[in-house]
């Protein structure tokens, strides 16, 4: 009995060492289980970006990578203004500095430089990417053929000169000056040629002035400044519509005479007021009084000062308005079309109401106080004045 139950007692002990290493095998089965798709998925993805690596490499040396990375020669490369992409691309090309037009082209629009590509004279090499190669043309730092100016209403001849010789298209603004003073190049335009024949002509500082259109253009860069000042008199001449020369004549009042008053709105008021301030100068013009216009007594002295005193406003000039009467000899500076059908179309409730005054209430914000009478003028500048020389004292001036 003993022995028998000492065999059960071993049958026992062999089926509990079965069971451990079948639940043994099971332990590791699972584990495997898991392990693998892991490693397979693994191994595959690094065959996949060792393949796409590779592929990457070989397109890369195919299309976009310099064509001789040990060749830094500069080329002379031109990107004539107007030139299409697939122009540039093709001219790229066939100057052995990208490996395939189509191919840079394609590059070119994905990645949205297509229609940036300056143009210019460039010193590129075939140790360039087609990447750099595109980068240098985008961001033009080759000497471009064309460069954009932008003239900005109420600037004088001296400012547009100055403007000039700050954009490195001029060298020295010594002979754009020259050039707008005499005008005598410029004849040819009939609104010069009046200028010119004028009695007081000779009083003029420029006898451009005025005439040099704001606007934006596209010049090039090797322009003279014969050429730019051509180019600013020829819109000028486009924008005078036969319209606004009908009206001038409807107003007895010549050419000069409407772009001299337009430079003197330019100059007191912002757009919003240009209208106002052209009634109360026709008013005053129809009762023969003085214009009294600050802005042409610093035209003539050079002043930047917001408040001008007696002495100031004495200066001996045929710019001065306090002691001229009229207009003054000539503009004071480049008007906006704005501001010459201001000149032309006065506020008709101001001429009625005959408004003849007016004056700064916010240096700053430029905004204006009409008066009709003098002693309301003469209240509303005794209460305005503590701020103009406040403005002043801030400016240093």
């Amino acid at each position: 009995m003993a022995k028998r139950k000492k065999k059960r007692s071993g049958e026992l002990t062999e089926r509990q060492w079965h069971e451990e290493r079948r639940y043994g095998f099971y332990w590791y089965d699972w584990l495997w289980r898991v392990l693998r798709p892991l490693l397979v998925f693994a191994a595959s993805f690094v065959i996949v970006c060792g393949l796409i690596y590779t592929g990457y490499q070989k397109v890369d040396e195919m299309f976009f990578a310099p064509m001789d990375a040990q060749d830094d020669t500069p080329v002379a490369f031109e990107v004539a203004s107007g030139s299409s992409l697939s122009t540039v691309s093709s001219n790229l090309e066939k100057a052995g500095l990208i490996h395939n037009h189509t191919v840079f082209k394609y590059m070119a629009d994905f990645m949205g430089m297509g229609q940036k590509i300056q143009s210019g004279d460039y010193e590129l090499s075939r140790a360039m990417s087609a990447t750099e190669i595109l980068d240098q043309l985008v961001s033009g730092d080759g000497k471009p053929l064309t460069t954009t100016i932008t003239i900005i209403p109420g600037w004088t001849v001296e400012d547009v000169a100055d403007y000039l010789v700050e954009k490195k298209v001029l060298s020295s603004p010594d002979e754009f000056l020259e050039l707008c003073r005499t005008g005598e190049s410029y004849a040819g335009y009939y609104f010069i040629e009046d200028v010119l024949t004028q009695d007081d002509a000779l009083e003029r500082k420029y006898a451009l002035e005025g005439y040099l259109s704001p606007n934006t253009y596209e010049i090039y860069t090797s322009s003279s400044a014969d050429t730019i000042v051509r180019r600013l008199l020829s819109q000028t001449e486009a924008a005078y519509l036969l319209s606004y020369d009908e009206r001038a004549q409807e107003l007895g009042m010549t050419m000069d005479e409407v772009f001299t008053l337009a430079s003197m709105i330019e100059k007191e008021a912002k757009k919003a007021d240009f209208a106002k301030v052209s009634a109360v100068f026709h008013n005053r013009l129809k009762l023969g009084m003085t214009l009294d216009s600050d802005v042409t007594v610093k035209y003539a002295s050079g002043s930047q000062k917001m408040y001008l005193n007696s002495d100031d406003l004495s200066v001996d000039s045929a710019y001065n308005t306090y002691r001229r009467k009229g207009l003054p000899v000539g503009p004071v500076c480049n008007p906006s079309m704005d501001a010459v059908v201001a000149a032309l179309y006065p506020d008709e409730q101001y001429v009625a109401q005959k408004y003849l005054y007016f004056c700064s209430t916010d240096p700053d914000s430029g905004e204006l106080h009409f008066s009709r009478t003098l002693e309301e003028h003469q209240a509303a500048a005794a209460m305005y004045q503590p701020l103009w020389e406040e403005y002043d004292r801030k400016r240093g001036l």
